[in-house]
């Protein structure tokens, strides 16, 4: 029989390259994969649904598969995870030492549906009592002016959010316009050394450490999206997908604990990943939805108060279900 034809959008992890090179293949499956930067694959697939299968922001999945009849659905494959407190950047002429002192003050993120900002708004209100209403948000492209939001808000009521067309918030942060700025990745002023931007928390992987020991939240940045009609028509594809993914991933790790075959030239790697391997019970990277649940409940609360999910739903609702049946031999 012939196999099914899809195709796939994400970025080039390693953690999917065995599977993109067909070193590992889903069952019954012919990929055809386009490896583009995950902005571009964000709004593609966001607003024409170009690929079958795609790599998507955890925030604008969830604001979108929390709609009424919506037309996609997810797998429990993480595309990028990361901590977050690194991301908070501060104009030091502001006098923000603590992350209480952010209230009152002018935050700004690239969009109110940014998973990396989601997190540490959420982060603000359930340890330090800084709600939504407490922060003048901005909304502007992190070093480039001109970036929108791509999906449909429900801003709570009482948020006051300003979005600037004609900056950027490098640019408003470095003049002081904005006292800090929730960015994924280091804005240019603070990669350019500009002398009064700093990191709010410069000791941030101590941090994390003891975050993921007390909660158990390893956060996820993107996650794998699928048109609905694709499993509608064959509800086998899930499944199939979802081992491919974890085979690509379970090798990639392997490789990372192997100094013999490791592909990336950094000393002390493979020690390092068995200090990560212990640190996360046995997998540094895990897929599937009981692995995460801490994470995927946290976050699932977080897009219902912050205005970007539609509805307040459980895991088990935003993935097909029965895919994590176990199967034993």
């Amino acid at each position: 029989m012939a196999k099914l034809k899809l195709s796939i959008a994400t970025t080039d992890y390693d953690h999917f390259r065995d599977f993109r090179l067909g070193t590992v293949q889903a069952e019954g499956i012919e990929p055809t994969w386009s490896m583009l930067g995950h902005h571009e694959i964000f709004a593609r697939f966001t607003f024409h649904r170009e690929w079958d299968v795609a790599e998507l922001s955890f925030a604008k999945f969830l604001a979108q598969v929390t709609r009424k009849d919506s037309d996609i659905i997810g797998l429990p494959v993480i595309c990028s995870r990361l901590f977050r407190f690194s991301s908070f950047y501060v104009n030091k002429n502001s006098k923000i030492k603590t992350a209480k002192d952010l209230k009152g003050k002018t935050i700004g993120s690239p969009e109110w549906a940014h998973t990396a900002a989601v997190y540490m708004r959420g982060w603000l209100k359930d340890e330090h009592g800084i709600k939504l209403q407490d922060v003048h948000w901005y909304q502007a492209g992190a070093n480039e002016a001109g970036r929108i939001e791509k999906v449909e808000l429900n801003i709570p009521k009482g948020v006051k959010l300003t979005r600037v067309a004609d900056k950027s918030l490098s640019q408003m942060l470095a003049s002081g316009e904005i006292d800090c700025a929730l960015i994924a990745r280091p804005p240019d002023c603070f990669r350019q050394g500009y002398k009064d931007v700093v990191r709010l928390f410069p000791e941030f992987w101590e941090m994390e450490e003891k975050y993921y020991a007390r909660t158990k939240v390893w956060p996820i940045m993107h996650i794998i999206a699928v048109q609905r009609r694709v499993l509608d028509e064959n509800p086998w594809v899930a499944r199939n997908l979802y081992n491919a993914f974890l085979d690509s991933k379970r090798r990639s790790v392997e490789r990372l604990s192997d100094p013999a075959v490791s592909r990336y030239p950094v000393a002390w790697l493979p020690t390092y990943t068995r200090k990560m391997t212990e640190m996360f019970g046995g997998d540094p990277f895990p897929f599937g939805v009981e692995e995460n649940r801490p994470t995927l409940e946290q976050f699932l609360r977080y897009t219902y108060e912050q205005g970007i999910a539609q509805r307040h739903v459980k895991p088990e609702n935003i993935f097909p279900k029965g895919i994590m049946t176990s199967v034993r031999v």
